[in-house]
């Protein structure tokens, strides 16, 4: 009689490798995705709706996080295929470190009562739907390994995956020009701040534009070994 594996990740991995990986990130785009309702709910100051928020993005990240771990854990040390273990593993914590930093902004918006100033609303909104379709075009990619996997890693779908990289870089850079606009007005409307207000602004912000970086860095990581 056969034995079983007991494996929670055994299914995954005898279909495709990248299984794993996709619903880590589908895990990891759910986090994000709570971050601009949690800030709708900063702009009316909704103490207990951003509360609420910033606990099911924590419990969201926990989730990703067992993913990641179980991954670890039971990922077979060779694989038939032409993808490194060491490139899926480094790849996965590309993408958990989108949903700690989405744990962050949670964490400091939860833990202190913050007033989204005048001056940087309209640029904060433009710099969250950006961000938003960066982490989108991310997630993706990520969906599209299986299709690649089934072609060899060539051909259109290849082309088709390169593209989508492109497209995440440009957008990033998109990003860049708005994170220099929004420092610029919060900069300019500090006087009318406390200083630690100030500075845990330029920090959000900055971890804000931390999320289209991540999402870069993923797409940089699929291109580095798919061009192996």
């Amino acid at each position: 009689m056969p034995i079983r594996s007991t494996n929670p990740l055994s299914g995954l991995f005898r279909r495709s490798p990248f299984k794993p990986l996709q619903e880590h990130m589908r895990v990891v785009f759910s986090c994000i995705c709570v971050v601009p309702t949690l800030f709708d709910a900063l702009y009316r100051q909704e103490n207990a709706q951003i509360k609420v928020l910033a606990d099911q993005i924590q419990s969201l990240e926990s989730d990703a996080d067992t993913i990641k771990y179980t991954f670890r854990l039971n990922m077979p040390n060779s694989l038939l295929m032409p993808v490194a273990r060491r490139d899926l593993l480094e790849l996965m914590n590309d993408q958990d470190r989108l949903a700690d930093t989405a744990e962050t902004i949670a964490q400091i918006l939860s833990f202190r009562d913050m007033v989204v100033p005048d001056v940087i609303k309209p640029f904060l909104d433009e710099l969250l739907e950006g961000t938003m379709e960066t982490c989108s075009a991310a997630l993706e990619i990520i969906e599209e390994l299986d299709e690649l996997l089934e072609v060899g890693f060539g051909g259109r779908e290849m082309e088709k995956v390169n593209g989508m990289i492109a497209g995440v870089r440009r957008s990033e850079h998109n990003i860049d020009h708005v994170l220099h606009k929004t420092r610029r007005a919060l900069f300019e409307g500090e006087g009318d701040l406390d200083p630690i207000s100030a500075m845990y602004w330029y920090k959000i912000i900055e971890l804000i534009g931390d999320l289209s970086d991540q999402s870069e860095n993923i797409a940089d990581r699929l291109l580095l070994f798919l061009s192996k």
